[in-house]
């Protein structure tokens, strides 16, 4: 398999083995790094990076997701706006290196260093064609959150040029698009469209763009098919304002690659268990940024590991996509109940596999029925997990049912709202 032209590449066609053994090396220095600040420290108290060097020792590490990471930054806004979680910051913090800070919804805020390619996004656009010399309209926004710097950085470390369409004032951005004749395009894929029948109104060529990539929002085969009959090659690249670039789309067009730079496992939801292959659960990443050096930390999203390696010959993991979101608390009889409660569930209970809390009924006259498959003998398990269930939620279930493994829908949710709104 011969590889494309353009930095950086090589990572890209090593063994599994030889990533895998990389990785794990690496890991106990992220590892020591983290514990050195106040959040993560207290997060990975008892954890000993020496012995962390496998996906088993590894899974043993607590997840730490979004909203605790929010909770930590709201606790600590008047001294550390990162709540313990950022090794960079600015002089009042009594500490320095930030190249810029963000702000995402919540807010968050996110530290940006000085590194090259911070975000590690040169990877996703080369593998959509993008190459040194090429001039890139990026439409994703230069203000409050990183996107378009994610874009505009790796560009940068490509040898490409920039024009910073930013979002909005079609008209001007497709004055530069005539003028300038762009090679390619970064931004959402859904104002590329705006862009595009806004310039067929108008008689406007915007022809010169024949790549993209494409994020922030759902990219379904039926755009990237309407995109290729008018020229355009759009890739989508998976990223998150905390981790940056996670997985990134191929000419193979089957899933996402994941970036060289990340260790990502799937776990089920609300837990730190890592799922089996093909099974739907939160994506979990840790990072491999000194500067702000996550660890499994939770993204919210839910996706699954695809088997083998992708056809061009890139040997990383891939993952389907995005498949929704992993937050699925809901409020059952004026009471929250939350994914990490349903894990708890299982956790008590030997044999059994996986379970999910299902909502249903109308509006103040809910029903929660809970199903878990199991494998072995279930004399007396309904009633043991009736107990266990109202213990852990303080909410009666109406129904248990024990159900084969296997059984229950590979979808990633661990709690389903199925009631009418009316």
């Amino acid at each position: 398999m011969t590889e494309p032209s353009g930095p950086p590449k090589s990572l890209e066609w090593r063994s599994s083995a030889e990533r895998e053994a990389a990785l794990f090396s690496a890991l106990p220095g992220l590892l020591r790094a983290a514990q050195q600040l106040p959040a993560l420290g207290e997060r990975l108290r008892g954890v000993d990076p020496e012995s962390t060097t496998s996906r088993k020792a590894l899974a043993r590490v607590p997840v730490t997701r979004k909203g605790e990471l929010l909770q930590r930054q709201i606790a600590s806004r008047a001294t550390d706006p990162f709540g313990g979680f950022s090794a960079i910051g600015w002089r009042s913090m009594a500490r320095h290196g930030a190249h810029r800070v963000y702000q995402s919804p919540g807010p968050i805020y996110e530290p940006e260093g000085a590194a090259p390619d911070y975000w590690r996004s040169a990877r996703a656009l080369r593998a959509a064609g993008l190459r040194a010399g090429d001039l890139v309209h990026n439409s994703f926004s230069y203000h409050l959150t990183p996107g378009a710097w994610i874009m505009e950085a790796g560009a940068h470390a490509l040898g490409c040029t920039v024009f910073p369409g930013g979002v909005g004032n079609t008209e001007l951005q497709l004055q530069a698009i005539a003028e300038l004749r762009p090679d390619a395009y970064c931004g959402t894929p859904s104002f590329l469209r705006i862009l595009m029948e806004k310039a067929a109104e108008t008689s406007v060529s915007i022809a010169s763009i024949k790549k993209a990539l494409l994020s922030g929002e759902a990219f379904p085969p039926s755009l990237r098919d309407w995109l290729s009959e008018r020229g355009i090659q759009g890739y989508q690249a998976y990223a998150t304002a905390d981790a940056g670039v996670i997985a990134y789309e191929t000419e193979a067009r089957q899933g996402l690659v994941v970036d060289e730079g990340i260790l990502l496992e799937i776990v089920r939801p609300g837990t730190d268990d890592p799922v089996p292959e093909g099974e739907v659960g939160e994506v979990v990443v840790s990072v491999f940024n000194l500067d702000y050096p996550l660890v499994r930390f939770g993204t919210g999203d839910l996706s699954a590991l695809l088997p083998g390696p992708c056809p061009t010959g890139r040997t990383n993991l891939r993952i389907k996509g995005w498949m929704g979101r992993a937050d699925q608390t809901t409020k059952v009889r004026g009471m929250f109940v939350h994914a990490s409660q349903v894990g708890d569930i299982v956790k008590r209970h030997a044999g059994v596999q996986r379970a999910r809390l299902v909502v249903e009924g109308e509006m103040a006259n809910d029903r929660m029925i809970v199903r878990v498959e199991h494998s072995g003998p279930a004399d007396g398990l309904e009633q043991a997990l009736a107990a266990t269930i109202k213990d852990i939620t303080k909410l009666r279930a109406d129904q248990v049912q024990v159900v084969a493994p296997g059984s229950l829908p590979n979808d990633g949710k661990v709690i389903e709202d199925a009631r009418k709104y009316t």
